[in-house]
This record gives structure tokens, C-alpha cells and sequence, in this order.
């Protein structure tokens, strides 16, 4: 292990944002990381893991920590499904293409979604109604503090919509290392029914879709609305879609009609807020650098040498502007540092 001073991260953050770490280290194993911890105890600590969920608006004034931990297995397995492991610091996409390989089911709804295998419990990650909640078992994390081992099984992490337990009461107290997932070996479950995939493999002729085929229609997807983060810097999508009363949408659709939804509950409906967005006129607008792309109203980009401030400006004008027009609130998806 080398421990970098005054570290460049640009090339570690999906959006490309030039930033500083104080100091920085990348890890390999539990092994490595457990030293690190207990070396520098005392030290403020920022970990790092694919930079695809972040918005540099500051140098980090810390000792970066960067999980790359590589590594997957298959831990068992019956005649219907199989269990698998993966480290934390595979890259989540390659991960997704490997289970899929291997004729593994539960995964490819959510071909390409940038980031590592580590950070999808956090983020309870999600696409084309499936969620990592869906197909999760357990994850293995680090307790900061102790460098003890801690199991979280699905009850334990808490998951709603973009939401884990990670994210409120174990939030910077652990290091998530591994993670197993329970997926389908045969009688796949094949999900079609959300967005455009049905339309797409319409237009591959695909009539009995595989798993394989539902990957390929995700991506294509994908790659006609995203841009690829190492041509243009982004982040996928920004914002949340909101979830809202039902009084509250009613109210809000009497102004605008057209506005879609999907039904949460009784109680509750979803909003996209890329629609909203949009129609608030902002979907291909530039400001210097910062952007919201031309093809996702809800992808924020760099187009070059942005600052994590402007882009971060733009994000505020965009939510200011919602919550004007439509009496919406959008979160941000992305985590601000």
C-alpha cells in the first residue's frame, strides 16, 4: 500500500471533477484496509468507491480511502437458485455481465448502471422496476471504529426507495467489503414490463426474451438517454423521482394534466422527475460547463471543466424551480461532498 499526498481524484469521479484528497490510499483487501484503519485511527477518514454517486464540490480534507476489493464465487447453490459473492470493489456492470454469463437470473434489469458492486446496498440502486432488494441476501461490512466484521442481512439494511440503512443509522460507521446475492438458475423471471424494454425488443425482433436479451434492451436504452461518464462527466441520474400523496398529485395535475405517475400505494404515487424537469424547461440547457443533457433531463453533466459547485448551483435552480411550478420537491440522488 502507497499513501499519496495531495491526491488528484478527478479520475476517481464519474462527473470528472478536479478535487484533491488530502491524502489518498486504495485498499485490496480486508486485510490492507484493517491496517489503514488502525493506522490512522485518529484521522479523519473519506471513503471512496467507484465515484459514480458523488458531487465533488471540495478538495477532501482527509485520508481517502479507496475499496478495491476485487473478487466474486459462488458460495452455493440448488437446483433453483445460486448464491453469489462479490467484492466489494467490482465494477458493478462487469459484475452484472458475468451472472448473466452464467446464465444467473435477477441482475440484468440493471445492466450499466454505473458504480461498484460495494455501493449498491447503500443506494438500494434500481432500474426498470427491479432493485438490489429484490435479489439481496446479506453484505459484509467493516466497523470503522473496531475494524470488526458485521453481517447485514436484508431486514438489517432497511431498503426503501434509494434508501438503506447506510445511509441514516450506520451512515460513516461501516465499510461495506462483500456482498451475496440469491439469484434464479432456471424459471427466470423475466421483467419486460417497465419503460421502453418492451419496445426495444420489439425492435430486435425478440419474441421469447432471455436473460441476455434483457441486458442487451437495458443498454441500448441506456446508451440513447446516458452519456458514457469517461466521454461526458456525470453521475446517471441526479435526482429521485418523488413519491407524493395522491391528494398532492391530484392538485398538482389539475394544472397539468398530462402529468404521469405510477401508483406507489393507496396513498401514494411517483412522479418522474425527469418529466418534471423537462417541462420546466431545462433538458439540454447549458450553463458554462454545467448542463443537463440534451437526450435525460435528469442526468447533470460536465461538459468539460465545471466546478462540483456550478454543477451543484444548477441542481438547486432545477429543484427551486420544481418546487415553483409544480409544488414538487425533488432530492438529489447524488451524494453532495
Amino acid at each position: 500500500m502507497t499513501i499519496h499526498d495531495n491526491f488528484s481524484l478527478k479520475k476517481y469521479n464519474t462527473f470528472g471533477i478536479e478535487a484533491k484528497a488530502r491524502q489518498f490510499v486504495a485498499v485490496h483487501s480486508t486485510e490492507e484496509l484493517k491496517t489503514v484503519l488502525q493506522q490512522y485511527q485518529s484521522e479523519p477518514k473519506f471513503i471512496l468507491g467507484g465515484g459514480s454517486n458523488m458531487l465533488l464540490t471540495q478538495d477532501i480534507q482527509a485520508l481517502v480511502i479507496h475499496i478495491d476489493l476485487k473478487g466474486k464465487r459462488v458460495l452455493k447453490e440448488d437446483d433453483d437458485f445460486v448464491w453469489v459473492e462479490s467484492q466489494a470493489g467490482e465494477n458493478w456492470h462487469e459484475f452484472v455481465l458475468w451472472t448473466i454469463g452464467q446464465d444467473f437470473g435477477g441482475l440484468e434489469n440493471m445492466s450499466l448502471i454505473p458504480g461498484n458492486v460495494g455501493t449498491t446496498p447503500v443506494q438500494n440502486i434500481g432500474a426498470y422496476g427491479t432493485e438490489i432488494k429484490d435479489t439481496f441476501v446479506s453484505c459484509d461490512a467493516m466497523h470503522i471504529a473496531t475494524q470488526q466484521i458485521k453481517t447485514f442481512d436484508r431486514e438489517a439494511c432497511k431498503f426503501g426507495y434509494r434508501e438503506s440503512v447506510f445511509k441514516h443509522e450506520a451512515k460513516d460507521q461501516y465499510i461495506i467489503t462483500s456482498v451475496v446475492f440469491k439469484l434464479s438458475k432456471r424459471n427466470h423471471k423475466i421483467n419486460t414490463s417497465y419503460g421502453d424494454i418492451t419496445k426495444e425488443l420489439e425492435k430486435q425482433n425478440v419474441v421469447i426474451p432471455t436473460l441476455k436479451d434483457v441486458s442487451n434492451a437495458v443498454i441500448a436504452i441506456r446508451q440513447s438517454k446516458l452519456p458514457d461518464p469517461k466521454e461526458l462527466g456525470n453521475s446517471g441520474s441526479f435526482f429521485k423521482n418523488p413519491i407524493i400523496p395522491k391528494e398532492q398529485y391530484e392538485k398538482a395535475r389539475a394544472l397539468h394534466p398530462e402529468m404521469p405517475h405510477y401508483v406507489v400505494s393507496d396513498t401514494e404515487v411517483k412522479v418522474p422527475a425527469g418529466w418534471l424537469i423537462e417541462r420546466a424547461g431545462f433538458k439540454g440547457k447549458r450553463f458554462g460547463d454545467a448542463g443537463i443533457h440534451k437526450n435525460q433531463a435528469l442526468v447533470l453533466v460536465n461538459y468539460g471543466n465545471a466546478t462540483g459547485q456550478e454543477i451543484l448551483n444548477v441542481s438547486k435552480d432545477i429543484q427551486a424551480t420544481i418546487l415553483r411550478e409544480f409544488g414538487i420537491v425533488i432530492e438529489a440522488e447524488v451524494n453532495v461532498i
